[in-house]
């Protein structure tokens, strides 16, 4: 038995979605272990094309058994529209193959109430928030100010606790932003309208988790965003909410004693970034239109456009190291065949020093890139699923990634399909 964990390596948004999707034929059991609603995994397969948000990117393979971890925001009304959504386009969501941990968190609707009047609030020094109520949501989780998914089997205990909260809510809402107060009327006919809908789904995941580390089942961790975005390690305070690495798996899956033997990091051919925070490799004009147009750099939740940048090696190498990736997965090298020479961010400059270690947060801002270039290929590379068919051009880029951060680069990913990949 092998345990995967399939994260990001950087800024979020490199294709996380398309390798769990991938992978998970080998794989028995697929678990999101943190984040909520407020990105997107864009999945292409024989159902069609998906931008999941809350599901985990198992539910396509059949037998897989999937699960939305403790470590989850689980917003309930997002997440039966997603489900109506995908069983619509024929995919099967059954108790049988999708369980909610009993254990995991309820995001609220004042919880997306809080995230946009907030960030009113900041104006123009905002986070770059999704508004999807991520923040206030974990940090009432911190609090211990929330509801359980395993409470909405106990009504008369759930109405009194929400009622308590609404209490504490009201008092945030109305007298810090004076916005309008809940009722417990609406609150309570929400969770029951939405919470109906989903609690066929809720059940003690950690016992099946359990079961199957038993079984000699083999388990796939699914992480939400990047290196770059962990609240711990990333570019504080431009962070989500939630611990992305891959440490943190374990327990926000509700298996805390499980060993992640294999950590797949996923790294874009390129840069791209939603939202605010710094950006050291960021391209600008022109140059950036042309790349984000290349490959269609829209946020999949937002529908934002990206920032796009060449590839930075540095922060790179930093998330390869906070992940403790055992193996990249390099995604949308074909959306580079347009260029005639590939810009590459090999060092940054630090008060007209060179530096090759990411610096601290404050510092970012502070830092320039060095760009240098490498030969292009300038030909179509999406039909290539063999190392040997990729140009001699393409086959050095990759090379020169994998050194430059220390870790094999063991898929390439040529397109957004299914099969459209090469393994080493």
């Amino acid at each position: 038995m092998s345990n995967c964990a399939i994260v990001g390596i950087n800024w979020g948004d490199e294709g996380k979605g398309r390798m769990v999707d991938l992978l998970t034929e080998s794989y028995d059991v697929v678990c999101r272990y943190q984040g909520g609603g407020n990105a997107g995994h864009t999945v292409i397969n024989e159902y069609g094309k998906f931008a999941l948000h809350l599901l985990p990117s198992g539910i396509f393979r059949k037998g897989v058994v999937n699960i939305l971890g403790n470590g989850v925001a689980v917003d309930i009304e997002n997440l039966w529209t997603e489900m109506e959504m995908v069983m619509s386009q024929g995919v099967a969501l059954t108790p049988e193959n999708f369980h909610i941990s009993e254990r995991a968190s309820l995001l609220l609707p004042w919880h997306r109430d809080l995230d946009g009047l907030e960030e009113a609030r900041l104006a123009d020094k905002k986070y770059g928030s999704t508004k999807q109520g991520i923040a206030p949501f974990y940090s009432d989780k911190y609090q211990k100010k929330t509801i359980l998914a395993g409470e909405l089997f106990y009504p008369e205990h759930l109405k009194a606790h929400v009622a308590d909260l609404l209490e504490w809510k009201n008092l945030t809402l109305t007298r810090v932003y004076g916005a309008p107060a809940y009722t417990l009327e609406q609150v309570m006919d929400w969770l029951e309208e939405f919470g109906s809908k989903v609690k066929p789904y809720i059940c003690d995941t950690g016992a099946l988790l359990r079961q199957a580390q038993a079984d000699g089942k083999e388990i796939l961790f699914e992480a939400q965003l990047g290196a770059l975005r962990d609240l711990d390690f990333g570019i504080h305070p431009y962070t989500t909410s939630s611990n992305a690495v891959a440490a943190y798996a374990p327990v926000g899956s509700g298996l805390p004693g499980a060993k992640v033997d294999k950590v797949v990091g996923v790294v874009k051919a390129y840069s791209t970034c939603v939202g605010e925070g710094p950006f050291v490799c960021e391209m600008f004009g022109e140059e950036a239109e042309k790349l984000r147009e290349a490959g269609f750099e829209f946020g999949a939740k937002t529908g934002r456009p990206r920032r796009v940048g060449s590839i930075d090696l540095v922060a790179t190498r930093y998330g390869v190291t906070m992940q403790a990736a055992t193996d990249i997965a390099l995604t949308k090298l074909d959306v580079l065949s347009y260029m005639d020479k590939i810009p590459v961010c090999t060092h940054y400059l630090l008060d007209g020093k060179q530096i090759d270690e990411f610096p601290f947060p404050v510092l970012l801002d502070k830092c320039e890139p060095v760009i240098e270039y490498v030969d292009g290929w300038k030909e179509d590379i999406s039909g290539c699923r063999k190392w040997e068919e990729l140009p001699e051009n393409a086959r050095k880029y990759v090379e020169m990634i994998e050194k430059a951060i220390g870790c094999h680069i063991t898929y390439v990913s040529v397109g957004a399909e299914r099969d459209a990949y090469i393994e080493r």
